[in-house]
């Protein structure tokens, strides 16, 4: 009985993985990209925001309280330092040029998706669309109001890096959604506290949110692939960015893994669970 009941389980989670694929390649769902799948690439960059607490305070010691608190180690430093110095340590700790595109994101890469997110802050997605050859994307980024002077929320660019204007994003073919910065092509980072006071208090009303991704994920669903939503912040910002989507959302997820915040957060947004290592996902997606 119990090989019976593992068998079905595989069937089940095989059906999944195909009905998951068909909406890719027909552009029905958006993939949420989370820091997970830097294990895909076998790049050497920290994974969670645990692990960039602890890289950030080995450059600067963080108070006992707090050293293991992203936000809050990021927020003392650039008190305690400055901005330029926080965002140095950042570009230095993501520093690491991207690698040969895994197969999954160069399969992503080539799909005509009208939206992908990219909740972290390295740039594999970037590079896995320029090494297809698309130059038919945009990467919308988030930027910390700490450093301009006018009233922006995000910063657009090309697929040669350069800056665009609103009207490139609409009318390009991929937006690609950085919404706490990335690592090139201008070391935009939201790491500190201070980054997501206003963010916070006018995300609800979606005011951060690009009309791009506004308009491109009104008929789509969502699929998380590698995302931690043990942290209230990352939770935040994924009910924020799928808020008035279409469905249905899919995780790719092992469920004896699950904190309780997450599985709580993932029934309460109806989200499918795919039980499945990400790696399984990855060759089962490509194909």
């Amino acid at each position: 009985m119990e090989a019976l009941l593992e068998a079905e389980a595989r069937h089940d989670v095989a059906d999944q993985f195909e009905r998951v694929r068909r909406a890719l390649v027909a552009d029905e769902l958006i993939p949420y990209l989370g820091p997970g799948l830097l294990a895909l690439s076998g790049v050497m960059l920290p994974s969670t925001p645990e692990a960039v607490a602890a890289a950030l305070h080995a450059r600067a010691p963080a108070p006992a309280r707090i050293r293991t608190n992203m936000w809050s180690v990021a927020q003392f430093i650039e008190g305690r330092r400055h901005r330029k110095t926080l965002q140095a340590f950042m570009a230095d700790i993501f520093a690491a040029p991207a690698p040969q595109p895994p197969p999954l994101l160069d399969f992503l890469a080539r799909l005509p998706l009208a939206l992908i997110v990219n909740a972290w802050y390295d740039d594999a997605m970037a590079s896995a669309l320029r090494a297809a050859g698309r130059r038919d994307f945009v990467e919308i980024q988030g930027v910390t109001r700490a450093c301009v002077r006018v009233d922006i929320w995000t910063e657009i660019y090309g697929a040669d890096g350069a800056l665009c204007d609103a009207d490139a994003a609409d009318a390009a073919s991929t937006a690609l959604y950085s919404p706490h910065g990335g690592v090139r092509p201008a070391r935009n980072f939201l790491v500190a506290d201070s980054d997501y006071v206003e963010v916070l208090m006018e995300i609800d009303i979606q005011t951060p949110i690009p009309a791009a991704v506004k308009a491109r994920r009104a008929k789509r669903g969502f699929l998380f692939l590698g995302c931690p939503f043990h942290d209230q912040m990352l939770r935040t910002y994924a009910r924020q960015i799928m808020k008035r989507s279409k469905g249905p959302h899919f995780a790719v997820v092992e469920s004896d893994a699950l904190t309780r915040n997450e599985a709580k957060f993932f029934a309460d947004q109806r989200v499918e669970i795919i039980d499945a290592p990400l790696a399984v996902a990855a060759r089962a997606l490509v194909g």
